[in-house]
């Protein structure tokens, strides 16, 4: 209250004092704990000595935490999208100050502790992350399953696939410089805008530091409004999806060895393995998880050269010099051939069945020389097409 009033005194005078730190707080019916969150903010700005706004991102309440937040002079921005993201997104936009501290206004988080994250801001990180893990976690503050398995599963995933060293992605309690939010383009409107945010600054080479914060019980009489299930979906959907390497590459590594070191074994005849005799039908299992796995890293490329392109991703040294030697004449030609080789095959296959007058054949024999053509053709054709469609996803704007 006393920086507010201390702020209009300076506007009154006709020298604006310029904002350095703006805290925002999503909102949705928080009446019974948005006094409290309000108040410690402003004392703690106060004893800091920043000069400091507290905004509040109202998303659509009905139980007057807007009046509430006016009359503790806090700024009220009106957010129509729903949902935890978009509240922080349009809070955050309408800030004034270089710094910005982000935190639930269910009092869980306690604001006066936000000094040693504008001491790192200054020091010059990118994002400071609060770590709840390394802080404490009182007793009712966590639901058993977030605690022992959905924060610490998707924060190590979140290590996992992108090199982002935080221990806890999903704390509410952080701070960052408000251009580098500009440079992470964030975009998630629900819950997984925390997943976001640590994934986007990593990605961009930001730097990033965890402090230790407490969580309390929150003091909202009603239950949260996270949904265990569906959040924890929308934070691993999110994540797979700014990952192509986990999602598609990794995998279609996988079955496309797989399928080509089987199908090396069987194409010259049966194969024991532990007494098991594996034949023509596995050789065409095995021509089907090359055929699979082929395309899942086609689609690891097209996924990754899209990401670059709209901005999620940074640009990857070694794709763009691959694309130096890889053009769409290179791809065309490959494919070209991939597929002459399978219509040799086949027309192999069809010069042994002339052989017998057209009658029947034995197929542990002849699938060994129709099933690699016809792989072989298939292959082919995704390469000259993926080519083409790499080509068209390339063409510079």
């Amino acid at each position: 209250m006393k920086v507010a009033r201390r702020h209009n005194q300076r506007q009154d005078a006709g020298t604006p004092a310029a904002i350095e730190v703006s805290i925002v707080m999503p909102c949705l019916n928080e009446a019974e704990t948005i006094a409290r969150c309000i108040q410690k903010a402003q004392r703690a700005a106060e004893k800091l000595g920043v000069s400091a706004e507290v905004i509040v991102a109202d998303n659509g309440s009905t139980d007057g935490s807007a009046v509430i937040a006016r009359e503790l002079g806090a700024r009220v921005v009106e957010v129509a999208h729903k949902g935890y993201g978009a509240a922080l997104i349009g809070g955050i936009e309408a800030a004034s100050g270089g710094f910005v501290v982000m935190g639930d206004a269910d009092d869980s988080y306690d604001f006066g502790e936000i000094g040693p994250f504008l001491d790192r801001l200054r020091a010059g990180d990118d994002l400071v992350v609060g770590n709840r893990f390394a802080g404490g976690i009182e007793p009712g503050a966590m639901p058993w399953l977030h605690r022992w398995l959905g924060n610490p599963v998707l924060s190590r995933i979140t290590r996992t696939f992108f090199h982002a060293r935080v221990g806890d992605t999903h704390c509410g309690l952080r701070a960052f410089r408000k251009e580098a939010f500009e440079r992470m383009n964030l975009r998630a409107t629900g819950m997984e805008f925390a997943s976001e945010m640590v994934i986007k600054a990593s990605l961009k080479g930001m730097r990033i530091s965890e402090l230790p914060v407490v969580l309390h019980p929150d003091g909202r009489s009603r239950p949260p409004h996270l949904r265990t299930w569906r959040d924890g979906w929308r934070h691993l959907r999110f994540m797979l999806l700014f990952s192509p390497r986990w999602l598609f590459l990794y995998p279609g590594l996988v079955l496309l060895v797989v399928g080509a070191v089987l199908s090396a074994l069987l194409v010259v005849g049966p194969l024991h393995v532990f007494g098991v005799r594996l034949d023509i039908h596995t050789l065409l299992v095995a021509g089907f998880l090359c055929l699979l796995g082929y395309q899942l890293v086609l689609f690891a490329v097209f996924t990754k050269i899209f990401a670059i392109r709209e901005g999620f991703h940074p640009p990857h040294p070694m794709l763009l010099r691959l694309f130096d030697y890889i053009t769409l004449e290179v791809g065309l030609g490959v494919g070209a051939l991939m597929a002459l080789a399978g219509a040799v095959g086949l027309i192999a296959a069809v010069i042994s069945w002339q052989a017998v007058g057209f009658g029947n054949l034995d197929p542990s024999l002849t699938m060994r020389e129709v099933i690699p053509a016809v792989v072989l053709m298939a292959l082919g054709t995704q390469t000259v097409f993926a080519s083409f469609f790499i080509s068209i996803l390339s063409i510079e704007r």
